[in-house]
């Protein structure tokens, strides 16, 4: 039916936002690994991740503004990947560490505590904004539905 359709939206949203709060974790639980894959022949760090996130269909503007969106369609929100960050690994100076090269460094993730403080903060508010339409969508039907009592 779609009066359910936009707690459908709402829930891919959630679902989305909670895949974004468990790769963040997994970026903090890592930010330390210096072996995450081994590739020719060398153990390499980490490497960040992040979740790439769109709509379902994007409709462009003029077909917004001359016709109605048919209402069958999906607005899902889905996750269309999750991407490795490319950045550079940190170099840093620890002669004794077992991974450190011939002049002393270690190459250490790509992973920014902060960087990732904040984007666990941005999916959390997401979540709790989809929680509040999900709630008040659900609130709004129930009202309807004692209309016809």
């Amino acid at each position: 039916m779609t009066i359910f359709r936009n707690m459908n939206i709402t829930s891919s949203a959630l679902t989305a936002n909670r895949l974004r709060m468990d790769v963040v974790s997994s970026n903090m639980a890592n930010a330390e690994t210096t072996r995450g894959t081994y590739v020719n022949g060398e153990w390499q760090p980490y490497k960040r991740k992040m979740v790439v996130i769109q709509s379902d269909r994007s409709p462009s503007f003029s077909s917004l503004l001359h016709s109605e969106i048919n209402k069958n369609q999906n607005n899902d929100v889905k996750v269309t990947d999750i991407v490795e960050d490319n950045t550079p690994f940190n170099l840093v100076y620890n002669p004794t560490h077992p991974d450190a090269n011939d002049q002393g460094y270690v190459k250490m993730p790509n992973v920014d505590p902060l960087k990732e403080m904040t984007d666990l903060i941005s999916a959390t508010r997401s979540y709790e904004a989809n929680v509040t339409v999900f709630n008040t969508n659900k609130s709004i039907l129930t009202k309807a539905l004692e209309i016809g009592k």
